[in-house]
C-alpha cells in the first residue's frame, strides 16, 4: 500500500516529558483492507506491524519460509516490497497519499528465512506532488545492514486522497 495519511500527524506524538515516541500501525485505525503488506485481511500477506514517528516508519520481523527464494533466502521481491511499505508510511505524516514512481535497491547480504531483521524508512526529500525517501533493513542480533533502498513517489490528486481516506475510514481532518 503506497498510500499514506495524515494532517496533525505532521507533528511527533509525545510522551508526557515531551520525547517523541512510535506510533504503532493500530494507533492509525485504519480500516480493515487486503494489501498484501500491511493488510490484515490478506490471508497470504506480510501483515507487517509497522511503527510511525515524524517522517519515519520502521517495522521488526521475522520472515518464514514461505517467502523463501533460493533454499533459506527470503525472496527479493518480498525485500523490495517491505522496504516499499516502510518508505511509503514514512510519508504518512506529511498526507502525501502517493504511488511509488521508482525504486532502487541494494542487496547487500542475503536475508535469511527466520532472521529477525528491522526494516527503516524516511523522507529524505518533499516537494510539491513528488517525495522522495530512503529505506534500510538491518539484522536486529548484529546491526548488519542487508539490504538498502531509495524511492520517488508521486501525490495523488486531492480527489484520489479523498477516496482513499473514506475507503480506508479516516475522516476529513483527522489524522488518525
Amino acid at each position: 500500500m503506497s498510500e499514506t495519511a495524515t494532517t496533525e500527524a505532521a507533528r511527533p506524538a509525545e510522551d508526557s516529558s515531551g520525547r517523541e515516541v512510535l506510533l504503532s500501525y493500530s494507533d492509525f485505525r485504519i480500516a480493515p483492507h487486503r494489501c498484501f503488506a500491511c493488510g490484515e485481511l490478506n490471508e497470504i500477506g506480510l501483515h507487517l506491524k509497522l511503527q510511525l514517528a515524524s517522517g519515519r516508519c520502521r517495522v521488526e520481523l521475522t520472515l518464514p519460509n514461505q517467502f523463501e527464494g533460493w533454499e533459506g533466502i527470503i525472496h527479493g521481491g518480498i525485500v523490495c516490497t517491505i522496504l516499499d511499505e516502510v518508505m511509503a508510511w514514512a510519508l504518512v505524516e506529511r498526507d502525501a497519499w502517493g504511488v511509488t514512481a521508482r525504486m532502487s535497491v541494494d542487496f547487500r547480504r542475503p536475508i535469511l528465512v527466520g532472521q529477525t531483521i528491522r526494516a527503516e524508512g524516511w523522507i529524505v526529500e518533499s516537494k510539491r506532488r513528488i517525495q522522495r525517501t530512503g529505506g534500510r533493513i538491518v539484522d536486529t542480533q548484529t546491526g548488519l545492514e542487508l539490504a538498502t533502498a531509495e524511492a520517488t513517489y508521486v501525490a495523488a490528486p486531492e480527489a484520489r486522497k479523498r477516496e482513499l481516506k473514506q475507503r480506508y475510514g479516516l475522516a476529513a481532518g483527522e489524522s488518525r
